[in-house]
Formats: structure tokens, C-alpha cells, sequence
């Protein structure tokens, strides 16, 4: 069974920093695209960042290019995002989430499983 646990959420100013952790288990790391998805009130959940299967090529929303890195510890079986700079409207809940495929299509009905969230607020 695989369980995904965020953590690192929290709340910051304006130009802050924070890094989401993702532990994972009952999944190997090798098979599929991880990534981080978020949701605003009264928003749709939409793609964050996300790394191909084994480590592979990573991506990012248009909002987040720069800004954030996703990354991954094999050793761990965690996914880290590392977000900078971080912004009044980067506030949402935070998920991790296993895409169905090894590539990655940082869509939410491509997500085979979700972790429960971390909250970031974002102060201006």
C-alpha cells in the first residue's frame, strides 16, 4: 500500500523560504513521475513541480520556474521541494502525489495517489 506524508509547511513572509518533504512507502521511486501539486480556496488543484521516474527530468509550472526545485533522496524515499522567493499568492495546500506514469504530466487526474497535504501561507 503506498502512503505519502508531507511536511515542512508553515507560515512565512513575503520572500521567504520553505522545503516540502514527501516520505514515501510501499513505492519505489524508479517506476514513477513524483511531483507536488497545490490548492488555493476556492481554486482548482493544479501542477507544481514534478521529477520523471528514477530521478529523471523535472518540471515546473510557469508561476514557479526559478523559484522552486523539486529533488529527490533515493536513499530517503523522500521528495523535497525547496521553494524561494516565495510569494502572497504561492499560499495553498501543498500535496505530493505519484503520477500514474514514469513520465510526468503534472496533472491532477493523472495522480494515482495523494498525500494528505501540508498548508504554506505566504504574508505580504
Amino acid at each position: 500500500q503506498v502512503q505519502l506524508v508531507e511536511s515542512g509547511g508553515g507560515s512565512v513572509q513575503a520572500g521567504g523560504s520553505l522545503r516540502l518533504s514527501c516520505a514515501a512507502s510501499g513505492y519505489t521511486y524508479k517506476t514513477r513521475c513524483m511531483g507536488w501539486f497545490r490548492q488555493a480556496p476556492g481554486k482548482e488543484r493544479e501542477g507544481v513541480a514534478a521529477i520523471g521516474a528514477g530521478g529523471g527530468p523535472t518540471y515546473y509550472a510557469d508561476s514557479v520556474k526559478g523559484r522552486f526545485t523539486i529533488s529527490q533522496d533515493n536513499a530517503k524515499n523522500t521528495v523535497y521541494l525547496q521553494m524561494n522567493s516565495l510569494k502572497p499568492e504561492d499560499t495553498a495546500m501543498y500535496y505530493c502525489a505519484v503520477e500514474r506514469y514514469a513520465s510526468c504530466n503534472m496533472r491532477p487526474s493523472l495522480a494515482a495517489y495523494w498525500g494528505r497535504g501540508t498548508q504554506v501561507t505566504v504574508s505580504s
